[in-house]
């Protein structure tokens, strides 16, 4: 797969605040969802950031593609800063050109009145503009690398299954032929077979593009197919990170083994967190 060492996402300081209503009613308070976030993505690399619900680790993502505005912190998109301001239309393309993200629930992100075709030759008019021929070309490219045919190609998204919905929103993403693709729980929805088989188009996608991936999951026997590095996040922040197989056979934090164990293999018991493990997240929380 093409690779190299220069990243093409960099990350320092990240942290976003919300200004939530307090549980009572009373007015309202902050909420740290991100705080101090830091990390690195070498070009063609995969990047997985785990972690569970509440974690953080979608907020990260939808500052990484601008549908959050970080409250401090730096974002470096294949050597540009990603800064706060409003920016025009021209500007939105050509950061649409540098990442785009595929979302959990392919149905609620794609227009339930266009054809896939449509949806496709929608994203290809807009960043570049192609002659009738080119546009045409295009098109059956992008659905030749997700496997779709063309009867699937006009159809709505209503008559798609789960997979093919979620082989139309990576299409769509790759028709802005982006550098990196971010991808929060894309897999979730999906049954076991399915995810397989988007896990595996994933994988020979990066293969033949040298597309560089952020995957962000809570399922760590998805983590390990798609990814060679990973950061673990808990509250906001990162309590672990290091090479994918490392963090998964071998975890030193006390959360990152509370996932570990979560994970269904066989001869696979619940177990309780020990008492250990409490004092150890405890102090982890106040220092």
């Amino acid at each position: 797969m093409p690779s190299d060492d220069n990243p093409v996402v960099e990350v320092s300081g990240l942290g976003k605040v919300f200004r939530v209503r307090r549980p009572d009613g009373r007015g309202s308070a902050d909420f740290t969802a991100v705080d101090g976030v830091g990390f690195s993505v070498r070009a063609g690399g995969a990047l997985a950031i785990v972690g569970e619900s509440g974690s953080g680790k979608s907020t990260v993502a939808r500052m990484l593609v601008g549908l959050e505005t970080p409250t401090s912190g730096e974002i470096t998109v294949l050597g540009r800063p990603r800064r706060a301001e409003r920016v025009g239309a021209a500007e939105r393309r050509r950061r649409g050109r540098e990442i785009q993200m595929v979302f959990q629930d392919p149905y609620g992100s794609l227009n339930r009145r266009r054809s896939v075709r449509d949806a496709l030759g929608e994203v290809v008019d807009l960043h570049f503009k192609p002659s009738r021929t080119e546009r045409e070309d295009r098109i059956a490219r992008l659905l030749a690398d997700v496997g779709l045919d063309e009867r699937q190609s006009r159809a709505l998204p209503s008559a798609l299954s789960g997979g093919q919905r979620q082989r139309v929103a990576i299409a769509r993403a790759l028709a802005a032929e982006p550098k990196v693709l971010v991808l929060d729980e894309a897999v979730a929805a999906l049954d076991v077979s399915i995810q397989a088989q988007i896990l595996n188009l994933l994988a020979d996608i990066r293969e033949r593009t040298g597309l560089t991936y952020l995957f962000i999951s809570h399922d760590l026997s998805v983590v390990r197919q798609i990814s060679e590095e990973a950061i673990v996040m808990r509250k906001g922040r990162i309590v672990e990170s290091g090479p994918t197989a490392r963090i998964l056979d071998d975890p030193h934090h006390p959360y990152t083994r509370m996932l570990r164990r979560s994970v269904p293999g066989p001869g696979w018991k619940p177990r309780r967190i020990s008492e250990d493990e409490r004092r150890a997240l405890a102090m982890e929380e106040t220092s």
